[in-house]
């Protein structure tokens, strides 16, 4: 079915919420998640209770409604604030400074005086039974192939407990992820098809990966909620990767139709994405009810020159990294390998050492991963090898001239096969000798081959020790 967005009414705006790279936002537990055993266990039940305006929220008393228990496993990670044993401490400043550097960089106006406030979260995952969420910045916009999409807001919150196992009557809970901070960023419904959903979802990401956020499954997670002339609004939850919104919207569209030839409109409704694009029931849409003032924290105040220091020092966006390395000589192929390995702050500290940006991306890229190949191991286990300190000793040991740049791979396999760094750098003249009489014995051996007959011998012998360059010097010395 080919479906006419214009002609639908079709609008949709998205709600990204995106971890940051800092320890919790109440409280100074490290942001860490665990697999072992926890230190205890805590029961909860929770009740619904009117909010600020003297109403229950809908979702709210659906969730009530299904009576179950809650278990929280505790670590010696997290501490009374996560179990609600204790008031939130002071906002995690960084977590702070961050948000408000996203903010700009999303051309957002910060609110210079705002309300911690209690968001109603009554599924279990917030110990307290509602979430601190605060407004740091409104009325922005990012520019998409499409036309301007606005950034109608951007909180920062706490994240929720981490789900482990449900039964009938009781669900269990992480409290390792509770409280870690998060920024929600909500756009305006400007979004007018599935392809611009997916630029602008694209493009959101790459400016809060320019910031310190963290990175991996989970970390980031992608709400869209989507409408069409005469139906009401539905949130989808669960995008995990962007190539799957462009398919669920269509989907999405084509069940909202649905309702609309039988004449009649769509629930408003919180809904699944599914793996194969469909989507799911999960409860009602929550209203405007469930926000509350936060009594035990003050008003936050951000000021001018707390904004105008972070305007000094905004990050460099994805584009203009690319454009940078690329005046400094390096393919395409390798500067998509740095970023998306996350090499680009190991690659500007090794810059700074030597600036030969093509033997840096061979010692952060290149080298790793065909000693991986050969060792088979993985990239993070030589890595661990071949570790920052290693990386900036042998590029200085060549910047200084103690080792040639043709003797760096040489130098990384003796490293990585066990020989101490400063011995691993100590090629002398002994080893060169060593070489050469080696080759001289090969031509020797079998007199009258071509010198490529030869350089396979050589190969074959050195198993990838010596340089092909440096091997054919060396038999076309022999064989004149």
């Amino acid at each position: 079915m080919t479906l006419d967005y214009k002609e639908l009414g079709f609008k949709a705006g998205l709600e990204i919420h995106q971890q940051l790279d800092t320890h919790k936002l109440f409280c100074d537990c490290p942001s860490v998640l665990r697999t072992d055993e926890p230190l205890s266990v805590v029961k909860r039940k929770i009740h619904v209770v009117a909010g600020e305006s003297g109403e229950v929220d809908t979702a709210a008393k659906f969730q009530h409604g299904l009576g179950k228990e809650y278990h929280y496993e505790t670590y010696d990670t997290t501490c009374l604030v996560e179990i609600d044993e204790e008031p939130p401490h002071k906002i995690n400043s960084e977590a702070l400074k961050i948000a408000v550097e996203i903010s700009v960089l999303f051309n957002c106006k910060i609110f210079p005086i705002s309300q911690v406030m209690r968001k109603t979260i009554i599924n279990g995952s917030n110990t307290s039974g509602f979430q601190r969420t605060v407004l740091i910045a409104h009325d922005g916009f990012i520019e998409t192939s499409f036309g301007k999409v606005g950034i109608d807001s951007i909180y920062l919150e706490e994240d929720s407990a981490r789900p482990v196992r449900e039964s009938e009557k009781n669900i269990v809970y992480r409290l390792d992820r509770l409280g870690i901070p998060l920024v929600e960023i909500s756009t305006k419904p400007d979004l007018k098809s599935p392809e611009q959903v997916k630029e602008a979802a694209l493009k959101i990401g790459e400016v809060l990966r320019s910031t310190k956020v963290r990175r991996g499954i989970g970390t980031i997670r992608q709400d869209l909620n989507i409408s069409i002339k005469g139906g009401n609004r539905v949130e989808v939850k669960g995008f995990q990767d962007p190539k799957i919104m462009e398919k669920c919207v269509t989907t999405e569209i084509e069940r909202q139709k649905s309702f609309l030839d039988k004449g009649k409109a769509n629930p408003s409704e919180v809904r699944n994405c599914l793996p194969d694009g469909t989507t799911k029931f999960l409860r009602p849409i929550p209203g405007a009810a469930r926000m509350y003032p936060e009594t035990d924290l003050p008003l936050l105040r951000i000021s001018r020159v707390f904004i105008n220091e972070i305007k000094k020092n905004l990050p460099k966006l994805k584009g203009e990294i690319e454009a940078e390395l690329k005046k400094q000589g390096l393919s395409e192929e390798i500067i998509k390998s740095i970023l998306k390995n996350q090499k680009l702050e190991g690659y500007k500290e090794l810059y700074n050492i030597s600036g030969n940006s093509k033997l840096i991306s061979k010692l952060l890229v290149t080298f790793p991963k065909e000693f991986a190949k050969k060792e088979r191991k993985s990239i993070d286990e030589i890595g661990k090898v071949l570790s920052r300190d290693v990386m900036i000793f042998v590029l200085e040991s060549v910047y200084k001239e103690k080792i040639q740049e043709k003797d760096v791979k040489h130098v990384l396999e003796k490293i990585i096969s066990g020989v101490p760094v400063k011995e691993a750098i100590k090629l002398n003249k002994k080893d060169f000798a060593d070489v050469e009489e080696k080759i001289m014995k090969i031509v020797k051996d079998k007199p009258g081959l071509s010198p490529n007959a030869y350089m396979g011998l050589v190969m074959k012998e050195f198993k990838g020790q010596i340089g092909g360059e440096e091997a054919m010097k060396i038999i076309l010395k022999f064989i004149k």
